[in-house]
């Protein structure tokens, strides 16, 4: 019995003796928080009408990626209207037939006339135009990166 009452006293003294008491934090670097903080203003004419004209947003140009590889048309009629263009615009690229032509389909609904190029890296290219003039076709994806943001991936293919 005397183990355990002294047992208990023990544990009594220790729990009392690792109370804390808090207090503020303090620091060098704080100030007094009921010190309001100082405000300067800079005095205007009322005379002067300042007028702030909006500069027009600008949408930083990323470099266009190119890409050479021989390319087949998958439709007859595609090829037969852009068989002479060296430089297609590419919106996206697929391993499967089928995703491309979901993709070419969701295109059409957009606006564009896309058509698929089978690749000879087996990718299946989603093109939404084909020019004979490189500068022409880095016109037309910069028109489609500003048009259509979520593009912004848009890239170049040249048909070797």
């Amino acid at each position: 019995m005397k183990r355990i009452i002294t047992i208990s006293i023990v544990l009594v003294i220790g729990l009392a003796a690792c109370k804390t008491t808090k207090q503020a934090a303090q620091s060098p670097y704080t100030t007094d928080p009921t010190t309001q903080p100082k405000v300067f203003s800079v005095p205007t004419s009322s005379t002067e009408t300042v007028t702030k004209k909006e500069e027009p947003k600008t949408v930083e140009e990323k470099p266009v990626s190119m890409r050479k590889e021989q390319v087949s048309f998958t439709q007859q009629a595609d090829r037969v209207s852009n068989e002479a263009n060296s430089f297609f615009v590419i919106i996206g690229s697929f391993s499967q037939l089928e995703n491309a032509k979901n993709y070419r389909e969701t295109l059409l609904s957009e606006g564009f006339t896309p058509i698929i190029l089978h690749s000879e890296t087996g990718y299946y290219r989603v093109c939404v135009n084909s020019y004979k003039n490189e500068q022409e076709a880095r016109t037309r994806v910069s028109q489609v990166r500003q048009a259509f943001p979520k593009y912004s991936d848009i890239w170049l293919l040249i048909k070797e």
